[in-house]
């Protein structure tokens, strides 16, 4: 009976559901929203200390520590845990930093002049340029100087409130070149149960000419005045002739694209996600500079990640984000707003929501609503009424047979077999027994089978004669074949 109740609650609802117009929702072209939430700002810095040993005068430990920024950029947040692809030269300081401190460290205690850069250079007097010489060779045993050098990089996430100190990062594989991939995870794992959100990475890159793309990222620290840029950009054809990646160029001639994005990437874009047309993935990260912007690959981005054994997945907050996003595009307000509510309450920060969000309550319900208009139009038509009509019968159907079933399941079975008749002879005895011989497996086997004797130690009890059923003490026929009774 449950399986039957199942199956047609199951019909009624797929005929009520066939019956409601559903509209479909795919995803928009040429939308960065999914990127963005993802974007981070990468700032990234040495930190020298130095001792130098002066054998001069007296003996001197003289000590001095600085602080060298080496290279801003942009980064993009591929799991939830906060790990990141950027380039190599947002991780790792190309500059002979120990010469740097070397230099310095002479300047200011021996008051000579030497500049305060990564070249190494001799003065004038042979036994302090001796020692300088002796500082710049750390790695010997006659060193004048003892160095310590650390990276410190900073990711500073797209949220709001903006976070003023951001979460550190180190960089656990990166390519040969400045321009190569990196691969940058968190010092420590990032707060809340569901992490950060996430930018989807593509499978190609387009091969088309003019394919449009858009670029993502910062040019400066987050914050409420910093917004993230998105600059429109094309795809050019081939790769560079001497150089790595893939040129941009405008099908249309109206602006220079390479130079337009590589002014970008030296204020700050660099490293920043090409986000496909398509469905807005991942294809590719900003590369170059000065009047030469390039992409690199999703495939070059890929191998990087699968050298480092880091898998790229996305969370519970893309999940809900996406969702959301797409009845937002589509024009559905009132369902795009619960589904942006929900992405703040795993994500309180996220900045792109919070302005979806406020867009979907502001548009909710007005004549820009896809859902209003639905609604509206709906009202004015009549909805045929026979999918629901034909969904209660079948539940009123479903409902008898079951009460059916039921019924005969708790009223008692009635003996089916109609009992033999006495037999004529001589009485038999209460525990008289009969043998039964039965044929099992071509042999014969005696099995004793006691044999149903009705007996009437009463003498006032009578039964029939044609049926032997008990009779009762008015009958004149009996109650079940209909025989009358003998006297």
């Amino acid at each position: 009976m449950a399986r039957l109740t199942a199956l047609a609650g199951g019909a009624a609802v797929a005929l009520v559901l066939i019956a409601t117009p559903v509209a479909a929702h795919e995803h928009p072209s040429g939308i960065t929203d999914l990127v963005t939430p993802a974007v981070v700002r990468l700032e990234a810095v040495s930190h020298v200390k130095i001792t130098l040993l002066d054998h001069i005068g007296e003996l001197k430990h003289v000590d001095r520590s600085y602080t060298l920024p080496f290279a801003v950029g942009t980064g993009t947040v591929i799991n939830p845990d906060g790990t990141i692809v950027a380039l190599r030269r947002l991780a790792v300081n190309p500059n002979n930093v120990a010469v740097y401190a070397a230099n310095k460290i002479f300047a200011e205690h021996h008051k000579v002049k030497i500049p305060g850069d990564y070249a190494k250079h001799h003065v004038s007097d042979d036994l302090l340029d001796h020692h300088l010489q002796e500082c710049y060779d750390v790695g010997s045993d006659t060193a004048t100087c003892i160095v310590s050098v650390t990276t410190e990089i900073t990711a500073f996430p797209n949220v709001s409130p903006a976070s003023p100190d951001g979460y550190k990062v180190k960089c656990i594989k990166a390519g040969p070149d400045p321009d190569s991939p990196a691969v940058l995870v968190p010092l420590t794992p990032a707060t809340g149960a569901v992490g950060m959100p996430t930018a989807p990475l593509a499978d190609k890159v387009p091969e088309q000419e003019g394919a449009p793309t858009n670029v993502a990222g910062f040019l400066g620290r987050p914050g409420p005045n910093v917004k993230e840029t998105v600059e429109i950009a094309h795809l050019g054809k081939g790769g560079v002739a001497g150089g790595a990646g893939r040129p941009f160029a405008d099908p249309e001639k109206k602006t220079d694209e390479p130079v337009k994005l590589g002014g970008l990437a030296d204020k700050g874009l660099v490293g920043a996600p090409v986000i496909g047309d398509k469905d807005g993935h991942v294809i590719g990260l900003l590369v170059g500079g000065g009047k030469d912007g390039r992409m690199i690959g999703v495939k070059e981005v890929t191998a990087v990640l699968a050298a480092a054994k880091v898998v790229p997945r996305r969370g519970a907050i893309d999940t809900a984000f996406e969702a959301a996003l797409t009845r937002y595009h589509t024009q559905y307000y009132t369902e795009a707003a619960p589904g942006f509510q929900r992405v703040l309450e795993l994500y309180p920060g996220n900045v792109v929501a919070a302005t979806l969000l406020k867009t979907s309550l502001a548009k909710r319900g007005g004549p820009e609503d896809q859902g209003t208009k639905k609604v509206s139009g709906e009202s004015g038509k009549s909805t045929p009424l026979w999918p629901y009509i034909a969904a209660a019968a079948i539940l009123f159907i479903a409902a008898g047979g079951g009460a059916y079933l039921l019924w005969r399941r708790r009223t008692p079975e009635r003996q089916t077999e109609l009992p033999q008749p006495l037999a004529a002879g001589p009485p038999l005895d209460d525990g008289a027994n009969q043998t039964v011989v039965v044929r099992r497996s071509q042999s014969f086997q005696v099995v004793p089978q006691q044999q149903q004797v009705m007996t009437a130690p009463d003498p006032a009890i009578k039964y029939c004669t044609s049926c032997g059923m008990r009779l009762g003490p008015a009958h004149r026929f009996c109650g079940y074949c209909g025989h009358p009774i003998e006297t």
